[in-house]
């Protein structure tokens, strides 16, 4: 489940996946605005099984958890995410939504991960309401649809997108490990790179590259099912 080698390093200079394909001032400032942590999807409200996994000892200290996440991007649940944004991000009809939706809901490992997808793209359907009429959808097809639709980039909306997801994770940690603000920070600018990375692969991929391999973030999931007591309803 863990990436091989050091994850702290200084991150080398890339070109950013989101230079030169048009991001205009507007698509930034949407962006913003849908992936805070203010816009009402209440995504504090969710561990994504990382509750679990702290209370087992699997994440003990800053080190631990950017290797969960991290994880969690390259080849787990944020990268199944990332593939159905994109499909959603480039589907041609309200059809073709459908069936991603049907997908998404599939895909939830655990009674919990289907009641956080399900759930925060209710809430972020009804709220991006001001820009978009969108159905309530799974999450990652509901914001993905709403970027394409509205023509902001794959690249850079996937990157806040999975921004957005580490920096939750990396808040439940800061509660419940509990981590200093300082080093919750510390992680966020560890997976700078592992962000980018994913994001760019993201932005090329199709449903034939999903598939994930988090099976500890996974059982966690479905073990939280039953912890007491818990501060996060998955």
């Amino acid at each position: 489940m863990y990436p091989a080698g050091p994850l702290y390093q200084h991150p080398q200079p890339n070109p950013s996946p989101i230079e030169g394909e048009g991001l205009q001032a507007t698509h930034l400032l949407r962006l913003l605005t849908w992936l805070s942590p203010a816009f009402p999807v209440g995504a504090f409200a969710y561990s994504h099984g990382l509750e679990q996994a702290i209370r087992d000892g699997a994440v003990t200290d800053q080190h631990g958890l950017a290797n969960w996440i991290s994880a969690l991007v390259t080849h787990g649940s944020a990268w199944t995410d990332a593939v159905l944004f994109r499909a959603a991000w480039a589907a041609p009809d309200d059809a073709a939504l459908d069936e991603l939706a049907e997908l998404a809901e599939a895909l939830a490992p655990a009674l919990e991960r289907r009641r956080e997808t399900l759930s925060q793209g209710e809430a972020f359907s009804a709220a991006v309401r001001p820009w978009l009429d969108l159905p309530a959808l799974p999450y990652p097809v509901a914001v993905g649809a709403t970027a394409g639709r509205l023509d902001i980039p794959a690249a850079a909306a996937l990157t806040a997108w999975l921004h957005a997801f580490c920096a939750n994770l990396v808040s439940v940690a800061v509660r419940v490990v509990p981590l200093g603000q300082t080093q919750g920070v510390a992680t966020i600018a560890a997976l700078e790179p592992v962000i980018l990375a994913a994001a760019a692969r993201g932005a090329c991929s199709t449903l034939d590259n999903l598939g994930s391999a988090s099976m500890l973030s996974d059982i966690a999931a479905m073990r939280h099912e039953t912890l007491q007591p818990r501060l996060f309803i998955s």
